[in-house]
Order: C-alpha cells, then sequence, then structure tokens
C-alpha cells in the first residue's frame, strides 16, 4: 500500500485509488460531477493548500531562494492542527490502502506536492 504524488488532471495510474486533491480551488470551468471521471480528485482536500497569500508568493517566486522561501512558509502552514493531524491520518492510511495526493502545477519541484511528499515520508508513509 502506499501514497502516489500526482499532477492533478493526468491519467490515474493502475491500482492508484483515491485521488486526494490538495488544492485551493476546484478545477475551472469542470461540473463538480465530474471532477473525478476527468481524472482530477475523487476528495478534495483544501486544508494541505498552501493559504491564499501563500498561493500568491508561490506564483511570484523565481529565484531558488524565493521558492526556498515559499517552502519553509508552506512547511510552517502544516505544522498547524488540521494539516497536521490530516497528514498523519494519510501517513497512517498509506499502510493499508492505495491513495494518490495532487496538485494542479506542471512542475514538483515548484509545487507544494513535493513538500507534502517530504512531510508525508517524515511521518512514516509509505510513498512512491
Amino acid at each position: 500500500m502506499t501514497i502516489r504524488i500526482v499532477r492533478l488532471g493526468t491519467p490515474r495510474a493502475s491500482g492508484e485509488g483515491t485521488r486526494v486533491g490538495t488544492v485551493r480551488r476546484p478545477p475551472r470551468g469542470v461540473p463538480k460531477a465530474q471532477f473525478a471521471r476527468q481524472d482530477y480528485y475523487d476528495v478534495w482536500f483544501p486544508v494541505l493548500a498552501p493559504s491564499p497569500k501563500l498561493m500568491q508568493t508561490a506564483f511570484a517566486a523565481k529565484t531558488d531562494q524565493e521558492w526556498a522561501a515559499f517552502f519553509r512558509k508552506f512547511r510552517s502552514e502544516m505544522n498547524s492542527p488540521a494539516p497536521s493531524q490530516s497528514l498523519d491520518v494519510l501517513a497512517a492510511l498509506s499502510h493499508h490502502a492505495n491513495l494518490s495526493v495532487g496538485c494542479y502545477c506542471e512542475d514538483e519541484r515548484h509545487c507544494h506536492r513535493s513538500q507534502l511528499r517530504a512531510l508525508l515520508v517524515e511521518r512514516g508513509a509509505e510513498v512512491e
């Protein structure tokens, strides 16, 4: 059993399990009934998305230093009780079920999902 880190909207892998959208906003122009069918997500889980203010920091980031600052702030947000408990739950579930966690960003290196991957591993999750 594992957690797979994915780009939302991409075709699902075989055995991927439940897809969790860790994004602040649902996909634009897609009816709610189509989210899963169009390979976005089965469950919307914005508690693991950057805050709206922090998203602006990510949109403006160009340099390695700016990305590093974004990632530090995101990790700080994930230390709040609700996100931290949610990460613990996902890490525990990874030992009993396949699931995936994702975001829309094309490049994982410049996306909060890279930090979600690291945070889940730090909590003992089985991450692919």
